[in-house]
């Protein structure tokens, strides 16, 4: 953590109090927490107050944070234990839960300062509603427009305020949040355009299980033994 970095995170800490947590980084990068009810007064005095200047929003993005720190996921083989649970296990589409445990579900907000030369990580999680959702930083920062909705389209987290929530990255009349943990790999449906009917259709998807280590070894004339030691190795 650079000198600038250090000074940047006491003049938040003394700003703000309790109302952030600092995240301890592995790279090297100043990153601080703040929780859902005061994400839009942080939010607007990061942007506003001179000390701060974070007048540009990078990117906006969600992270699932289902079965993070399983330690079944270390693995280097594709077991059911491991990252084929992705496709073996029960398909989920949309969670029915009442509620989700409330540090399942985060924002990540990344933020720049013209002014200072500094980038700021600020991370907000939904709590327990299902579905989950947080206050909308468009009209703090604009370009959070269609990063949001991307996030909506691929998380399923909704954005109190936005001017125009919908889909931006999926088609129309897709079902489900690809981007979350226990969304199937494999989908459940396909699109295609049908002849007959003159139009794109949908129908239950037909990609088969299939295992990916050859079941087959095939005849292969390098390996006669006729041939071994007859001409060039």
């Amino acid at each position: 953590m650079t000198d600038r970095h250090e000074t940047l995170a006491a003049r938040i800490d003394e700003r703000f109090g309790d109302q952030v947590t600092r995240i301890v980084s592995t790279c090297g990068e100043l990153a601080i927490e703040v929780g859902k009810d005061d994400l839009i007064t942080v939010a607007t005095a990061l942007r506003n107050e001179a000390e701060f200047g974070f007048e540009m929003l990078m990117d906006v993005c969600g992270v699932d944070y289902l079965h993070y720190g399983d330690t079944e996921w270390t693995t280097s083989s594709a077991t059911e234990s491991g990252f084929s649970r992705g496709v073996n296990r029960k398909p989920v589409i949309l969670d029915e839960a009442d509620e989700f445990d409330p540090r399942r579900f985060a924002v990540i907000y990344q933020l720049l300062s013209l002014r200072h030369n500094t980038r700021l990580r600020l991370r907000v999680y939904t709590g327990s509603n299902n579905p989950p959702i947080v206050r909308s930083v468009v009209d703090i920062w604009n370009s959070a427009n269609w990063f949001e909705r991307e996030v909506f389209d691929l998380y399923g987290i909704l954005f109190e305020g936005h001017p125009d929530l919908r889909r931006i990255l999926t088609d129309y009349g897709f079902i489900g949040h690809p981007f979350r943990k226990d969304f199937p790999m494999i989908g459940t449906v396909e699109v295609s355009y049908d002849a007959d009917k003159g139009r794109v259709a949908y129908q239950p998807v037909t990609i088969e299980d299939r295992t990916l280590v050859p079941r087959v070894i095939r005849d292969d004339n390098r390996y006669d033994e006729q041939l071994r030691g007859s001409g060039d190795e």
